[in-house]
């Protein structure tokens, strides 16, 4: 039997706007994040991520009332993230409505956290995400490497993006969400490679996240590597394509996804 695949709007919010920039930079207002909660839910979306894309940075917790809001207005799971980085904050976003917890800055200073999280709240609850940019270890040279991003995409962190991938699921993570900072906001598609490199190395569902533009993208993301899930913001928040549109498509084109 061929699991149905996945389509996940994500809702990147700062001071409670949702937001949409490109390569993590060059912000602008997408809307407001309940309203666009309710849309996505009616339209058929199979989950809906939210992540504070400022907590790390500001060294705050996620917007609790905020998440509460949303996850009062939907029925599809439910995944927050941004400035998790103890128990406590993560039963903190689970009380007030999350499913899911995604866990990015606080896990990779801190690994042993994914494993007391999964421990407590069960590994289906924790989603390991990874910000990857292209790292060419001799400039002007082809050969690069995949790094871990924190804080937005602001630190390096010399972490191999699928090495991280694979300590994190040994250590328990549920899923994990991978989001290329170089096709971030692009709309030129997926990165193929990084993807199906961390869908190859990795035995929990992946989220493939990051450059979608138009509905035949996550055709070519299904099609050419193993990811669970796909996640798109522009092609959504701005009207471009509505979820069931973009569902339908995926049939038309032989993917199996959720009605």
């Amino acid at each position: 039997m061929t699991l149905t695949k996945r389509i996940i709007p994500c809702l990147d919010v700062k001071d409670g706007r949702v937001v949409k920039g490109t390569h993590f930079e060059s912000i602008r207002d997408a809307g407001d994040p309940v309203e666009l909660a309710a849309r996505y839910d009616n339209e058929g979306a199979d989950e809906l991520v939210f992540l504070d894309i400022t907590a790390s940075e500001e060294r705050r917790r996620t917007i609790a009332e905020l998440v509460r809001s949303v996850a009062s207005v939907i029925d599809i799971p439910f995944t927050v993230g941004g400035g998790i980085k103890s128990i406590d904050d993560a039963r903190n976003i689970l009380l007030n409505g999350a499913d899911k917890v995604a866990v990015n800055t606080g896990a990779t200073s801190d690994p042993a956290m994914i494993g007391r999280l999964a421990g407590l709240f069960g590994r289906q609850c924790i989603v390991v995400a990874i910000d990857a940019k292209r790292n060419y270890t001799i400039p002007g040279d082809e050969k690069y490497w995949f790094e871990v991003f924190t804080y937005g995409g602001k630190q390096s962190t010399g972490m191999d993006a699928i090495q991280w991938a694979r300590k994190a699921e040994q250590l328990g993570a549920g899923e994990i969400l991978v989001t290329s900072i170089d096709s971030d906001g692009t709309g030129d598609g997926y990165d193929i490679e990084l993807t199906g490199s961390m869908a190859d190395s990795v035995s929990v569902p992946v989220i493939a996240s990051g450059g979608c533009g138009r509905p035949d993208h996550m055709v070519e993301v299904f099609g050419r590597t193993g990811a669970d899930a796909a996640l798109a913001a522009s092609i959504f928040h701005y009207d471009e394509h509505g979820v069931a549109g973009v569902k339908q498509h995926l049939r038309d084109k032989g993917i199996h996804v959720r009605l």
